[in-house]
């Protein structure tokens, strides 16, 4: 019996830990989840080995029948001269108007996604997860203006993330020419 109480607190510890918050970081409020949905282009990202490789990355946000949202994150693989392309979906952890969701690309486990800055119209959004070696910077338009970039950048930088291991996603045709 105590070996499954240990198990249970176990289980339970990684569950609510896959979707707790950095230290630091608040999650956007009064977040409007319909602006939000369609296409992002990856400007900026910490690098990952589920995106190792990866150029002209796009994450597409699309509402789900059961409140949720699909995600479906597309790159382009330079050594395999291919697209990848992964399907998740993603729930709200608390309210709606909060901009804290978890996201699932393996089965029942979820991992957070923390929008802690969003453009005034929607137009990027600085994105974290469990802990401060995840980072997005996302954009609408799949090239931004350098000193908004600069600006979202340093702003990431006095959050304690490692700007300067930043990988900056090419995202022009030229990146599928070789």
């Amino acid at each position: 019996m105590n070996r499954m109480r240990y198990i249970l607190v176990l289980v339970c510890t990684c569950v609510v830990g896959c979707v707790s918050i950095p230290p630091d970081i608040e999650p956007v409020d009064d977040f409007e989840v319909t602006r939000y949905l369609g296409k992002w282009y990856e400007i900026a990202r910490l690098d990952h080995s589920f995106e190792r490789g990866l150029d002209r990355v796009t994450a597409e946000y699309i509402p789900r029948k059961d409140g949720g949202i699909n995600v479906i994150n597309r790159g382009y693989n330079l050594k395999d001269e291919q697209w990848e392309e992964a399907e998740g979906k993603a729930y709200f952890v608390g309210g709606e108007q909060v901009g804290h969701l978890k996201v699932s690309f393996f089965g029942p486990f979820y991992g957070s996604y923390i929008i802690f800055s969003l453009g005034d119209n929607y137009d990027y959004s600085l994105v974290t997860s469990v802990n401060k070696s995840y980072f997005w910077l996302l954009a609408r338009e799949p090239v931004i203006d350098d000193a908004l970039k600069i600006e979202l950048i340093n702003q990431a930088a006095t959050l304690g993330f490692d700007t300067e291991s930043l990988i900056y996603v090419d995202q022009s045709e030229q990146a599928l020419v070789f």
